[in-house]
This record gives structure tokens, sequence and C-alpha cells, in this order.
């Protein structure tokens, strides 16, 4: 089973993209099609981030291996859908427009939020391999706690995006801060002492 347990992932992730093809050649995507689709490419990778940060409790909880073993697919499944997302803003909303976008950039808080989460996960996928991961020694694992950093600023440029309907985001906030408590040292946040895992 354990064999299959990457390719079956790699499978589901792959999903909302598939979702999002099937809705695009279908002309099924609203009113505002360009709109749907960085929203729904922006929630998938707030979701996958936080997937990543799910994996370490996960493991210390059930005592199961695989959690830390697919931790790296899914972040890098996050970056996918964040890159989607940029794409579809630069060139369907603003048309590769690049003096547009570096305005956007510059001048408009959560697009600024939204690319510095950005330019962060950058690094962090291009260490996600095992030959980085063998050079960078210790310090990989201080690199790739950038992924909290990452997180937080996708909420807020949720948070700056939706403006009256927070609910959603909301959400993920909540999950991002029982996510992180699990990371305060003490007995009581981990199923048993002898277990140490990075973050």
């Amino acid at each position: 089973m354990r064999r299959f347990l990457k390719p079956l992932l790699f499978l589901i992730l792959l999903l909302p993209f598939a979702w999002l093809l099937y809705a695009v050649f279908t002309e099924n995507l609203g009113a505002n099609p360009v709109e749907y689709l960085l929203h729904e490419l922006g929630a998938w990778s707030l979701r996958f981030i936080l997937l990543t940060l799910l994996m370490t409790p996960l493991r210390r909880f059930s005592g199961w291996s695989w959690p830390l073993k697919v931790r790296r697919m899914i972040g890098l499944f996050a970056f996918f859908y964040v890159c989607l997302h940029l794409l579809v803003y630069a060139g369907l909303d603003l048309e590769f427009n690049w003096p547009f976008l570096t305005e956007d950039v510059l001048e408009r808080p959560y697009i600024t939020i939204g690319f510095l989460a950005w330019l962060l996960l950058i690094p962090l996928a291009v260490t996600s391999n095992r030959v980085m991961i063998r050079k960078l020694g210790k310090r990989w694992k201080s690199l790739h706690k950038l992924v909290y950093l990452v997180a937080s600023l996708g909420i807020i440029h949720f948070f700056w995006l939706v403006k009256k309907d927070l609910r959603e985001p909301l959400i993920y906030l909540a999950i991002f801060i029982v996510l992180m408590l699990f990371r305060i040292p003490g007995k009581w946040f981990s199923r048993t002492n002898k277990v140490s895992v990075p973050s």
C-alpha cells in the first residue's frame, strides 16, 4: 500500500487543477471567470500550505511515518497552485502589462503581501529535494520554517482581498493558529516524547 501512497496522493492533489481545466473548457466559470480562477487557485494554494503544516502534528499524534514522506510533495503542489494563481493574475487579469503589475505590487498592499509570499516560496520549492537537504544540513530546517511566514502572509492577503465576507479567511486563520499551537513545546501537545521530527 505504501508503494502507491505517493502516486495516489499526486493524483489527488491534481484534482483541483483538473476540475478547473474542465470548468475552463466547459465555460463553467461563472459571471467573472478570471475572478473565479484567481479565488480557486489562491484558496487551494493556502489549503495545501496548511496541509503541509498538518503533517508534523499528525506524525506526532499518530506515530505514522508517511506524513513526513509526503510533506514535500504537498508543499510543491502548493507552490504550483500559487504560480498558477500569479499567472492568471498577470496574464488574464493584467494581460502581461508589466508596468501595471509593478505598480500593483508597489502600491496595493494585498498584492504586495501576496507577491512576497510567492517570493518566499521559491527557495522552499528549489530546496525541496534530497540533494539540497543533504547540502544544507541543519540550515534546511531553518530555511523551511519560512513556511510559517508564507502561511501568515497568505491569510493576510486573503483577508485584505475579500474585505467584507471574512468567513473563509477566518476559517484558515483558525486552522493556522491551531497548527501553530501544536508546535509549542510540551508534553500535552505530543503523543510521545520519544519522537523527534522537524517542524
